[in-house]
């Protein structure tokens, strides 16, 4: 629903521009349009704080972009991008003193034997390559935006069924699955592509579903 919403308010905007009765620069004004729509879908998708973050910053940097643009608001970035350093490092320096546990884990507290049955995976202009290895693989959470994440969960094993949050923003989500799991693919592209070249196993058991969007990027899934 909210994805329709926003190609329809779009679709308005652009409509009102060739009517004369807006002044719009689509140079100027697509692409903080484009942050603040993905943020959105980020805030609505996630079940983490640090998605929640993650969202929340790009919908604040569409809006600096956006009101500069219309000249509402006069600011500098030589001034804005050493407090956006400052504002990373409080937040390295938080999750640090709040450990992985409360943080990063979406289903809530794990035992130590099993750390690695939920994931939150974030890559931003950058790449993050990591193999899974457990026999309770319960999901979790992959965010790749400008960058690629790259998941191995060939050596996992499932009970009954597992929900893998995704969300590609002009980046690449990579996940290698046994040849033994059925993959059921629930999100939506935009501007983008979710490929699947997994064998369908002969008993369906074990189901991986992956769920989100992917913005002007690629999801692929395979054995």
């Amino acid at each position: 629903m909210f994805i329709g919403l926003f190609v329809i308010g779009i679709g308005l905007l652009f409509l009102l521009d060739n009517l004369g009765w807006l002044d719009l620069d689509l140079r100027v004004h697509i692409l903080p349009t484009i942050l603040i729509g993905a943020g959105i879908l980020k805030v609505l998708q996630t079940r983490t704080q640090s998605g929640m973050v993650v969202g929340g910053v790009m919908i604040v940097i569409g809006c600096l972009i956006m009101l500069k643009s219309m000249g509402w608001l006069d600011i500098d970035w030589r001034s804005v991008w050493p407090l956006l350093m400052i504002g990373a490092g409080v937040a390295v320096i938080f999750r640090a003193k709040q450990g992985p546990t409360q943080l990063d884990q979406p289903f809530g507290p794990l035992e130590k034997t099993s750390d690695e049955a939920a994931i939150n995976c974030t890559a931003i202009l950058g790449g993050f390559k990591r193999r899974i290895t457990t026999p309770d693989f319960r999901g979790g959470e992959i965010t790749a935006i400008m960058g690629g994440c790259e998941l191995d969960l060939r050596q996992s094993s499932i009970e009954n069924e597992a929900v893998l949050n995704v969300f590609a923003l002009c980046g690449g989500i990579s996940v290698k699955v046994p040849i033994d799991w059925t993959v059921v693919l629930e999100g939506t592209p935009i501007m983008g592509g979710f490929e699947e070249k997994t064998v369908p196993p002969a008993i369906h058991n074990k189901r991986l579903i992956l769920r989100g969007y992917v913005i002007m990027g690629g999801l692929e899934v395979r054995n």
